[in-house]
């Protein structure tokens, strides 16, 4: 057992995948010789060799499109791109290429590769590496989207993603990089996709969310306790698919619900999340589901990100809504 944050689970997830499955390559900017722009692939180009964690140019459309291709003739890739706002160059080849290549062949091929990215505020960078694009890739028939909200998930939900047969979208909240430590056992258990993940137990009301808004989630639901309002948090972990079989139940539980996420409100997957509540769970409703998310706007600059990211106290003063409601 080994006490690591999220930057460091990442790591230890490819090096143990490294060293098992010699299909596994990891490919993108910077990861080799310094180890990438976070750190995340620190010493693996020395330990697993420059065959297998391989520097690219500054171009991420080769990246997909090379990740694609090894994807096709029988390695695993791993490709990260630098931060999610420079995914878009490399999305004709994610979209038509990586997230049609089973169905395009009736099931011959498969494409199992991950791209892995940082995504998310918080950090004062400028507004192309402050990205939450989670949306857009689970609107794309094929693809799986992930996104972890701790360490000891970071570590199990990698390994899930690297050992699954299709195309998954990793998403690491940068936020978090180095936010906090936890303990995780590196035996190479991976944890479930497709499964939501509930930290939190409670009657009154769910709280849905996942990334680095968990964080501020459970922050919120602490301070409901002191005041008597036991919040059950679900961390949605796969976003794509969506396990609402987990998010119904609690709704069912208690009645109300609020999905927070940082990404932008228009379109978000909180839309989607309260459309299957209206859809199927109507019934168990005691009040409107409500979203606590970002703004509509480009994220801005470092100044002002506390502004848009949603905090405890937004969260909050959406409960004590959704509590008034008969």
């Amino acid at each position: 057992m080994a006490e690591w944050n999220l930057v460091e689970a990442v790591n230890h997830a490819l090096a143990h995948e490294l060293a098992a499955d010699p299909a596994i390559v990891l490919l993108g900017e910077d990861i080799g010789v310094n180890g990438g722009v976070f750190r995340a692939t620190i010493g693996l180009q020395q330990q697993f060799g420059a065959e297998r964690v391989i520097d690219t140019p500054l171009a991420e459309a080769a990246i997909a499109g090379v990740a694609v291709g090894m994807a096709a003739m029988g390695l695993k890739p791993v490709a990260e791109i630098q931060f999610t706002g420079f995914i878009y160059p490399a999305m004709d080849q994610i979209v038509n290429h990586a997230s049609r290549m089973r169905h395009r062949t009736r099931g011959r091929m498969s494409c199992p590769l991950v791209l892995r990215s940082p995504c998310g505020g918080g950090i004062h960078a400028p507004e192309h590496h402050s990205e939450s694009p989670e949306a857009m890739f689970a609107h794309v028939p094929g693809l799986r989207v992930v996104m972890p909200s701790s360490p000891r998930r970071a570590y199990g939900l990698l390994l899930a993603a690297m050992r699954d047969p299709d195309p998954v979208i990793f998403l690491e909240p940068t936020r978090l990089y180095r936010l906090y430590r936890e303990e995780v056992e590196d035996v190479g258990a991976a944890l479930p996709l497709d499964t939501c993940f509930t930290l939190r137990d409670g009657a009154d009301l769910t709280l849905v969310s996942w990334g680095a808004m968990v964080t501020e989630t459970l922050m919120a639901a602490d301070v409901l306790a002191q005041q008597g309002v036991m919040a059950e948090v679900i961390d949605v972990a796969t976003l794509k698919p969506l396990d609402m079989g987990t998010i119904l139940a609690s709704v069912a539980r208690t009645g109300r619900c609020i999905v927070v996420h940082e990404a932008a409100r228009s379109a978000g997957l909180g839309a989607e999340i309260a459309a299957h509540i209206a859809e199927e769970g109507i019934y168990s409703l005691r009040a409107p589901v409500l979203r606590v998310t970002g703004y509509d706007v480009v994220m801005p600059l470092g100044r002002l990100e506390k502004q848009y990211l949603p905090d405890s106290q937004r969260i909050l003063a959406a409960a004590k809504r959704t509590l008034e409601d008969t």
